[in-house]
């Protein structure tokens, strides 16, 4: 290759030169004289004799220089001359220009010019420069300066360059031949212009007979038809671009696209199996799973969707089917509840058809396909069912104990048909007023009942099967309460009224009404008379309104008040009854008070007994609540006054009793200042202390006299002095009831005395010279046996 290379520069390189007359040497050229048939005249000098003008001029040629080139010598570019140069060394040349002087040099003498570097035309592709040709002793200028082009002749030295690798390409399977699938594009850096160093030709190098490319516009098109994405999805094809209109010797260079088949919808769903079967426990609840089917599709993401449906069922709304879109199943659901003793096994046709078809793909066959289900249900033990789903039942309220007053029936709905067992739920029924009878299911009231009371009773009853007690059901039970005439009426409040000393014969005095708590199915019908021990010598009379109410007048005289004054208040005894059977009737007191009025009728003033009874408690009442406050007022003066004069029990009781003790009276003392407070030289003195000196921290006993205790028994100590100021002092503070609670530190460190062991310390048996005898240890009982046999044997025993 590198061989070809070079024939071709040298090949390019004596084209060009020999092109050019006299080989590029002719550049620039000095000619005198004038043209040919003519000459040139200007004026005469001062002699009169005629001046000729002799014109001097450039003649050019471009130059061209082959790039890249490869020769060990500095590369010939061409000559410059000029017609004033007579070869005497006389004439310099001068270059100027772009590249002058490092890329071109000039040889001042012959005007000849070489290119010292490789050129690349690809980064420059011509350069100007600018000839001069001087006098080398004058510096004188021959001629003016001129211009000139080094053009760069192309190579193919560049191979075309794709503008992506790879290429990611996408194209639907199916597709029919020629369908176009990607554009690539390469691109050459030579020059476009000379030669076919720039003309690119594509071609496929693999992914045939699948692909094809068009070889001048890199277009590239399926070229099989019926490529399915199921049988293989991912191709790579390899396009090669070579310059030099794909002649040999021209370079290439390669990319590889990457195609892949996208998914069309071409493929039906289709069931793995003809027949599923599945088995479902009666007791399935409702809305559960049955069972899950699965379609298979080859395609992919839409075109895989599909949709379930049941076309057909022995068992109409038991069941309906749901499509998951996420897993693309059929999730089959129960809709009505089993029941394995009625129908034990259900069959299904369930087909399955895509969601978005593809009309191209008709002719492919249905996008649909069919399946059979069967569901076996299985039996399960099931609790007892009842005949109906609530009771109600009707009982007077006058029935006696143990009164049946309905049934409830419940059967095992299993082959096994076992017994049941019915019971009370108790949580219905706290007050155990009904039961039911464990064999045949009749309820019967265990105490009486009281339609005012409650006259609904809600419960519930249980149904156990005896060979499973687990199984259990309850069907509520609501008993209604019937009313009975068992009721006498009443007024229908505690009436009581006045009536005017002065009342007229006949006058209207109060209406007054009766209530029952019965309810007869009639309506209540009351009949009001006076009390038959009062008929014939009342003040008053009553009449019966004949709608369940009555008026009680004033007799056919005037009532005297006078006469009445020993008597102000009458109770009218009425007798109401009712109209049911048996007729009830109590008799109820109307209270009628005599009172003074005006003339119109107003009440103005009523007697003291009248008032009495209004006043609401009474003066024996009053003086009761009096005493009472006042013993409660004495006895909490007392306790406060018994808490005062309480006295406090001495710290130590006994002279057995004696222990540490801390007295805190929280003050802080006087400071500094405080110089009388505590002295500690009357500890060692007591002998010292002023009696006439006061403490300032403590009340002054000259307006408290202190109350004196006993004296406690003396404590034996080698420091008596210190010893006795201290109990005194403490002595002192416990029976002064007027010393204020200032801070004050006691410690008692005394062991007490009378201990029948003594003391056990071996302080003092140190000083002792004679022998211990230590038998008595072991009279003193298991707990110090230890030390009797460490200190009680013989001395033989302790020196071995």
């Amino acid at each position: 290759m590198d061989r070809r290379k070079v024939c071709l520069l040298m090949v390019l390189w004596v084209m060009v030169h020999l092109s050019s007359p006299g080989h590029g040497l002719r550049a620039l050229r000095r000619t005198t004289g004038g043209r040919r048939g003519s000459a040139g005249l200007t004026g005469q000098d001062a002699n009169g004799v005629p001046l000729r003008r002799s014109k001097r001029g450039w003649m050019w040629n471009q130059f061209f220089l082959l790039e890249e080139y490869t020769g060990t010598d500095m590369q010939y570019v061409g000559k410059l001359h000029s017609d004033g140069d007579r070869g005497d060394g006389s004439v310099r040349y001068v270059l100027t220009g772009e590249g002058a002087g490092s890329l071109f040099k000039i040889d001042e003498k012959s005007g000849d010019i070489h290119a010292t570097k490789r050129l690349d035309r690809e980064e420059k592709a011509y350069y100007i420069l600018h000839a001069k040709a001087i006098n080398r002793f004058t510096n004188e200028a021959l001629e003016g300066q001129s211009e000139f082009i080094i053009k760069i002749h192309d190579i193919n030295d560049n191979e075309p360059r794709f503008t992506k690798d790879p290429y990611m390409a996408r194209v639907p399977e199916m597709s029919d031949i020629g369908t176009s699938v990607i554009q690539v594009t390469a691109i050459d850096a030579d020059d476009p212009t000379y030669g076919n160093s720039a003309r690119v030709v594509y071609s496929i190098l693999e992914g045939q007979p699948y692909f094809s490319v068009d070889p001048e516009t890199g277009l590239i098109k399926t070229a099989l038809p019926g490529m399915d994405r199921e049988v293989k999805e991912n191709y790579q094809v390899v396009i090669q671009a070579k310059d030099m209109a794909g002649q040999m010797g021209g370079l290439s260079g390669t990319t590889t696209v990457s195609i892949t088949l996208s998914d069309v919808n071409d493929n039906p769903p289709r069931f793995t199996k003809t027949v599923y079967e599945f088995r479902v426990p009666e007791s399935t609840e409702l809305g559960s799973v049955v069972g899950v089917i699965r379609a298979m599709d080859a395609d992919i993401g839409e075109n895989a969707e599909m949709d379930y449906r049941i076309i057909g069922s022995d068992g109409p709304g038991m069941f309906d089917i749901s499509t998951n879109r996420s897993t693309q199943d059929g999730v089959i659901v129960l809709r009505k509840p089993l029941d394995f003793e009625r129908k034990r096994q259900y069959s299904l046709r369930i087909q399955v058809e895509n969601s978005h078809i593809n009309p191209r793909f008709f002719s492919v066959g249905p996008f649909r396909d069919e399946a059979t289900i069967k569901i076996i249900v299985e039996d399960v033990d099931e609790p007892p069912v009842f005949e109906r789903t609530s009771y109600v039942m009707e009982v007077k309220e006058d029935a006696a104990r143990n009164t049946v007053i309905g049934s409830v029936s419940a059967s095992d709905p299993d082959d096994k048909n076992s017994l049941v067992r019915y019971s009370i739920d108790r949580r219905t029924d706290m007050d155990r007023m009904f039961n039911v009878h464990a064999g045949n299911g009749s309820v019967f009231i265990l105490r009486e009942l009281d339609r005012e009371e409650s006259a609904w009773h809600n419960i519930s009853v249980i149904a156990t099967e005896f060979n499973n007690p687990r199984q259990i059901s309850r069907v509520p039970v609501y008993i209604r309460v019937l009313d009975v005439n068992d009721n006498a009426p009443t007024f229908a409040t505690n009436y009581e009224t006045f009536v005017c000393e002065n009342a007229k014969a006949n006058q209207r005095i109060q209406t007054v009404s009766a209530a029952d708590p019965d309810e007869p199915l009639g309506g209540h019908r009351f009949f009001f008379s006076l009390a038959q021990e009062a008929a014939g010598k009342a003040n008053f009379s009553v009449r019966d309104n004949k709608g369940n109410t009555l008026s009680a007048d004033a007799c056919g005289h005037h009532i005297n008040f006078n006469r009445l004054l020993q008597k102000s208040i009458y109770h009218v005894p009425v007798v109401i009854s009712d109209g049911e059977f048996p007729m009830q009737s109590s008799t109820n007191t109307l209270t009628i008070r005599v009172c003074t009025c005006d003339r119109e009728g107003n009440m103005k003033l009523c007697n003291a007994e009248a008032f009495t009874a209004r006043a609401g408690l009474s003066t024996g009442a009053l003086v009761a609540i009096l005493l009472c406050v006042i013993i409660l007022l004495m006895i909490v003066v007392l306790f406060a006054a018994l808490r005062r004069q309480r006295k406090k029990e001495p710290l130590i009781i006994s002279k057995e009793d004696v222990r540490d003790n801390v007295v805190s009276y929280n003050d802080e003392g006087g400071g500094e200042e405080d110089t009388q407070a505590f002295d500690i030289g009357t500890l060692r003195n007591p002998e010292a202390i002023e009696e006439s000196k006061q403490r300032r921290d403590i009340v002054p006993e000259t307006f408290y006299p202190p109350v004196r205790r006993p004296a406690l028994p003396p404590i034996r100590d080698t420091n008596g002095d210190v010893r006795d100021f201290i109990n005194q002092r403490l002595q002192d503070n416990d029976s002064d009831p007027t010393a204020p609670p200032y801070d004050s530190l006691a410690t008692y460190a005394y062991e007490g005395n009378g201990s029948v062991a003594e003391s056990l310390s071996s302080l003092d048996s140190v000083t002792t010279e004679g022998d211990q005898d230590y038998n008595y240890l072991s009279e003193w009982g298991p707990r110090f046996k230890k030390l009797a046999d460490m200190y009680g044997g013989d001395d033989s025993d302790r020196d071995s």
